[in-house]
């Protein structure tokens, strides 16, 4: 009995120098997987259209040693992904009408994850401005900010909690073009009130598209932490 190689194909409007993102780029701690996420592109193939936009913004949360963590209470039914393998979609809602995506990173059994923050749109803008229902035709608020970037993309949690966004059969996926960020600024963490003074915060400075990119940013490094490796903990 003979057997077929299934040979995979990209999916539908996905350029020809898009090079998905191996499983190996997410075991690694949150604070550099966050860093080297900036300028990556995330995908989705939604129904017969193709959105997607370059990550602009991130923030690392370190795990159960992080309170500001939702996995710092322990593995639960709701953030299982988390303590899953590196490379899968988080998907969560906030104050019961926004949803946010989130990147699981570190081996299987370590929690551990990015959220993405702010994305310039590339593909699918006129779907883009549909989904968010904007007065304006600009584009830098279109993904700026982690519900308004789910909502643009059509992501849910319902939909994509669990997308394993390194397979290239799925609907959500993760890719690299070569774009290379020039510069990275790294600021503590905001929206949140526990440990909220970590530099986890990282963007690519001057970008029009980050989320609040008209207050005054609180600098506390440029470029060169997100590419130090850490031991996934929360320092001291």
């Amino acid at each position: 009995m003979s057997t077929t190689r299934r040979i995979r194909h990209k999916p539908r409007g996905v350029p020809a120098n898009w090079r998905l993102l191996p499983r190996s780029f997410f075991d690694a701690p949150p604070e550099q997987v966050a860093g080297d996420l900036l300028g990556k592109i995330l995908a989705h193939s939604a129904g017969n259209h193709l959105l997607a936009g370059r990550i602009v913004e991130t923030e690392a949360y370190l795990g159960e040693h992080d309170p500001a963590a939702h996995a710092a209470s322990g593995r639960t039914s709701r953030n299982a992904v988390l303590f899953g393998p590196p490379g899968h979609a988080y998907v969560y809602h906030i104050y019961g009408l926004h949803q946010c995506l989130n990147v699981s990173c570190l081996p299987d059994g370590i929690a551990g994850c990015v959220l993405l923050r702010a994305l310039e749109p590339l593909h699918g803008i006129d779907d883009m401005h549909r989904n968010r229902r904007l007065k304006t035709r600009a584009i830098a608020p279109l993904m700026a900010g982690p519900g308004n970037l789910c909502q643009a993309m059509e992501i849910t949690r319902a939909a994509d909690n669990g997308r394993d966004l390194t397979d290239p059969d799925s609907p959500l996926r993760l890719y690299e073009d070569g774009f290379f960020c020039e510069k990275i600024v790294a600021t503590p963490r905001i929206g949140i009130r526990k440990a909220a003074d970590l530099p986890l915060r990282f963007f690519i400075e001057g970008h029009a598209c980050v989320s609040g990119s008209r207050r005054k940013q609180n600098v506390v490094d440029q470029p060169g932490l997100p590419n130090k490796r850490g031991d996934g903990k929360q320092r001291a």
